[in-house]
């Protein structure tokens, strides 16, 4: 049996906001952001990473640490581009938060603003209202 993986084997996985602040508060899940900085800066999910679209290399993504690697941007198209880039350069799936930031709002849950960082501040996980839960 071969190992090989055919174009339509490859997929887009979509989770919904209840989903991903689960992952992400079991530490399930790291989760980059393909806004522009400014953007970021301004308002993200507590332990984004960012990584803007316009800049996109799939070099400059975390290393496999064994949690699943979520994109996610503001309403869900410049993620499913990056997961596109993703899938045409190797990924078999790639999986993005459906709705992007519109439906985390939506699912009322907390953002974080200020300046840009690359590496997200760990205390921003303790922010996420399902890590309680």
């Amino acid at each position: 049996m071969s190992d090989t993986v055919t174009w339509t084997e490859k997929r887009l996985i979509e989770i919904d906001a209840v989903t991903l602040c689960r992952w992400l508060s079991s530490d399930m899940a790291v989760l980059v952001d393909v806004r522009e900085e400014w953007e970021f800066a301004q308002d993200r999910i507590p332990g984004a990473i960012n990584l803007p679209l316009s800049k996109f290399d799939i070099r400059k993504l975390p290393a496999d640490d064994g949690r699943r690697l979520v994109l996610t941007c503001a309403v869900g198209r410049r993620s499913a581009q990056a997961a596109g880039i993703m899938l045409a350069t190797g990924h078999d799936k790639v999986t993005h938060l459906r709705g992007g930031m519109l439906s985390w709002d939506d699912a009322d849950y907390d953002t974080v603003s200020g300046e840009s960082v690359k590496d997200a501040a760990p205390a921003e996980l303790s922010m996420l209202p399902c890590a309680s839960a």
